[in-house]
């Protein structure tokens, strides 16, 4: 027979159960066991995280062999730990239920950072394996043309510069080849992911990640959808002016342009079609130096970050941009093949504005699981904002800089970033919703449902009899799956914080001409209300927090309307 205490605790016992009694035992219990998981994490899976974000450093800077088994093995071993089935079980039993704000947001990222890896370890293993051999396929990469292989920057040259459209074809088919080389091993990678999301009850991989990135497949779809309502027309307006100049340059009907005569390979930026030619101004500038000083200016010094980073074109070289923060400690660098042009000059400043919302300003006091950005398109829309300067006499010359006519470059560059925000709006339609159907049906003729969302949203033609796997040449389908959509997001965010910063830190209401230049409280507002809650905040309580308002399409459509 039980004690009189004994007895006791069983009834105190039933009525919490009962009746939810002594509610503050149950919830220090499970914020207890929260911080032992947080502390589990730091201890266990922070080092493999450092060590996958070095690896992955160093692959992409090399490309060598041994590089990228490094990077698979390192990746695995992260995999696998992030997969412990009694780990999950624990993050999934205290998800909603902690009752300090930070350590519940704590508990549910790790949650949704472990969620896709609850499938089988050989599963994961060979998305992994996958992955990398594609990804390295894409680092190695040089368009060849009559025997000569070129670097991505000599292709963009070619088709910005060259008048000579049967070169341009050339150069055009053959920076598209790399979809052809890899279109098999992504397709089978396809399949794999679909496996996995399938296995943990989502219909694809594509609602799969949405979901782990605390978005709903359905919400950007509307939004999408509300965004092509609003840009249809306009777009289609400029593109008949853009084409207009295009045929004149190149000496054929408007009817008679193909996707070679947009320059841009994806015609995901504005044409240079303007009276001023923008990468005059920057032929003998110093790209990183204009950035350390304009960085500098603003109270975000990057000083460290370019002394980290891989700069400039070099065999084997991944041969894009990125950034990334090491350790969430301010190890943090800047991958980049810079050359003396105003797609370099905005491309630095893009990344660097990644680099400073990072470990390097969020604050130290954040917990290691929360002292990251908000979410990828917080940083891309940060970036987004920075960007823009590079299309501007007013910013070069506060800079110090020289040039020619500052009023011709200030049209030419207004003009252009009205065009690039309409002409990557559509362009971010086309991957959207190319991936989308991708991961719904990846059996379906990807070659045909490409070049039709092409011609429904970015109103170009397939080239007659054209029958190849274009879509496998963008990176970002391979290495950033189910990605993009959040760079158009990013844009509406960067719009919505620079006419904030304009309203509330510079006094204007003239946001799309707003300079940073020497501005150190823009810096102090991006630190206090941009990158100061880290992920504490979703990203949408963060562009509330940051503006006021949550994320809409208001200001971006401010920003691209005519005067």
């Amino acid at each position: 027979m039980p004690s009189r205490s004994q007895s006791f605790r069983s009834a105190a016992w039933l009525c919490f159960l009962l009746f939810g009694a002594q509610p503050m035992t149950y919830a220090q219990n499970a914020d207890d066991a929260a911080r032992k998981v947080v502390e589990d994490h730091e201890t266990r899976i922070r080092p493999l995280e450092i060590a996958v974000g070095r690896a992955w450093w160093d692959a992409n800077v090399t490309g060598a062999d041994l590089a990228f088994k490094l990077k698979e093995e390192t990746e695995n071993q992260l995999d696998a730990a992030l997969a412990d089935r009694e780990r999950f079980a624990k993050l999934k039993s205290l998800d909603g239920k902690v009752k300090d704000p930070q350590l519940a947001r704590q508990i549910h990222v790790l949650y949704l950072q472990a969620l896709p890896k609850q499938v089988e370890a050989d599963l994961l293993k060979q998305m992994v394996a996958r992955g990398n051999a594609i990804e390295k396929r894409f680092g190695v990469f040089r368009a060849k043309v009559e025997g000569k292989e070129l670097t991505d920057s000599e292709v963009r040259k070619i088709l910005k510069q060259s008048r000579d459209v049967n070169q341009r074809r050339a150069v055009w088919e053959a920076s598209k080849q790399v979809g052809r080389e890899v279109e098999q091993e992504l397709l089978a990678l396809v399949e794999l992911r679909n496996k996995a999301a399938r296995e943990l009850g989502f219909a694809d991989y594509h609602a799969m990640q949405l979901e782990i990135n605390e978005q709903s497949q359905a919400e950007v779809i509307k939004l999408f959808d509300e965004l092509d309502e609003l840009t249809r027309k306009p777009f289609a307006a400029a593109k008949r002016r853009i084409d207009a100049k295009l045929a004149e340059i190149y000496g054929v009907g408007v009817d008679e342009l193909q996707p070679w005569h947009y320059q841009d390979p994806y015609f995901q930026e504005a044409p240079a079609i303007y009276k001023t030619n923008l990468d005059a101004a920057y032929a003998q500038a110093d790209i990183p130096g204009l950035c350390r000083k304009f960085y500098a200016g603003i109270g975000l010094p990057i000083d460290d970050v370019l002394q980290r980073s891989d700069l400039y074109e070099k065999p084997g070289k991944n041969p894009h941009a990125f950034c990334t923060d090491i350790d969430r400690q301010g190890d943090v660098r800047v991958l980049a093949n810079i050359v003396p042009n105003e797609y370099w000059m905005g491309t630095m400043l893009h990344e660097l504005g990644h680099s400073v919302y990072s470990s390097k300003n969020i604050p130290a006091s954040l917990p290691y699981v929360l002292r990251t950005d908000a979410h990828i398109l917080a940083t891309e829309g940060v970036a987004m904002m920075f960007e823009r300067f590079s299309k501007s006499a007013d910013w070069l010359k506060e800079m110090g800089v020289r040039v020619a006519d500052p009023a011709a470059f200030n049209a030419a560059g207004e003009q252009m970033r009205r065009d690039k925000l309409l002409i990557f709006s559509r362009w971010c339609q086309v991957m959207l919703r190319f991936e989308k159907g991708l991961y719904d049906d990846p059996r379906q003729d990807l070659n045909s449902l490409w070049w039709q969302l092409v011609e429904k949203y970015q109103l170009i033609q397939r080239p007659e009899g054209r029958d190849a796997p274009d879509y496998a040449s963008k990176i970002h389908v391979v290495v950033a799956p189910a990605y993009y959509h959040n760079y158009m997001m990013g844009e509406l965010f960067a719009c919505q914080v620079n006419h904030a910063i304009a309203r509330d830190v510079l006094k204007t209401t003239d946001a799309k001409n707003a300079s940073y230049v020497g501005r150190k409280d823009v810096g102090q507002y991006m630190k206090d209300r941009v990158f100061a809650p880290g992920r504490t905040l979703t990203w949408n309580e963060l562009t509330k927090f940051a503006t006021g308002e949550h994320l809409n399409p208001q200001a971006f459509a401010a920003d691209f309307a005519e005067k």
